[in-house]
């Protein structure tokens, strides 16, 4: 599940079970957002512009809230078990679940879903559009890659390098067709792909369990979360993956992560026996942009 995200507009949204909390450096104690009732949380992922946050639940419904209102926009319908993953292209909203199946949503369109993409054998763990909205990178717990095209509802490629669950799915903001992706506890490696000659280009391995994988957004680095067995962090130098540095304090896996609109700073949360969030500045840059996020690091709401 992916229940964590920061927003453009300094806003971070987790779920806890059946509730979702907005929190920043203005908003203490958090805020309450939404009660899902009998169904719990499952993926969240905040719009383009910071104004909507999708909801993804372990039944299978997608809810599109306007947070400003906070107003519930949308029900959106389709799939029938949990949505464990969502990533947006503009006004499309693509949820990947354990179904088997992703759906593309527009919240401009009376209908449920206007697309529907399949490959996948088991549970889609990990999705992420390209930044530049042309292919949809998808992972599963069929330990597949599926590349899709904006313009098709048929695969492109699939990659079957890996030997465990893919979650872990980042594009690279500095060069075109360049994705990574991390592989589960029988894998541990980040690989390296070509999206445009679709050919792989390195593989690198972890010596652990890659649960989440983001490019930085200001240098040609990116951190990777980890489970089994050292629950770490690490910075790694592109294209040669030295270790920059590695950030422990977490007990579990590092199930969560997000990154502050200004690419700086990380937020990770980790699975239960640990149940905390805790906040890094990771990447070169000023903090005038971060606010009074230090505070939380103490506050005992985040426990």
């Amino acid at each position: 599940m992916n229940v964590l995200d920061w927003s453009c507009n300094n806003l971070l949204a987790v779920a806890l079970n059946k509730a979702v909390y907005l929190w920043s450096d203005t908003i203490k104690p958090a805020r309450f957002l939404h009660d899902l009732c009998e169904e719990s949380a499952s993926s969240l992922s905040w719009s383009p512009q910071g104004t909507h946050l999708a909801i993804g639940t372990s039944q299978g419904k997608l809810f599109l809230y306007d947070v400003e209102k906070e107003y519930p926009l949308r029900c959106f319908k389709g799939h029938n078990s949990r949505i464990g993953t969502l990533s947006w292209n503009s006004v499309v909203l693509s949820s990947g679940s354990r179904d088997q199946i992703i759906l593309q949503h527009d919240f401009r369109s009376p209908s449920n879903y206007f697309s529907k993409l399949s490959g996948h054998k088991q549970e889609i763990c990990g999705l992420k559009w390209s930044f530049d909205g042309e292919q949809l990178a998808s992972g599963g717990n069929d330990n597949k890659i599926f590349l899709w095209s904006s313009r098709s509802s048929s695969p492109v490629e699939k990659f079957s390098s890996h030997t465990a669950a893919v979650k872990a799915i980042a594009w690279s903001p500095h060069q075109r067709g360049l994705l990574a992706s991390g592989g589960g506890t029988a894998d541990k490696t980040i690989k390296f792909w070509d999206t445009f000659t679709l050919k792989e280009l390195a593989s690198y391995n972890t010596y652990s369990q890659v649960c989440n994988i983001m490019f930085s957004k200001t240098t040609n680095e990116l951190v990777s979360t980890h489970g089994f067995s050292q629950h770490e962090i690490t910075v790694w130098s592109y294209p040669n993956m030295q270790k920059i540095g590695t950030m422990l304090g977490h007990t579990k896996r590092v199930l969560y992560l997000a990154m502050s609109a200004d690419g700086q700073n990380i937020v990770t949360g980790a699975g239960e026996g640990d149940e905390t969030l805790r906040f890094w500045n990771v990447f070169p840059g000023n903090c005038e942009n971060f606010g009074d996020f230090n505070f939380l690091m103490e506050n005992e709401e985040f426990r």
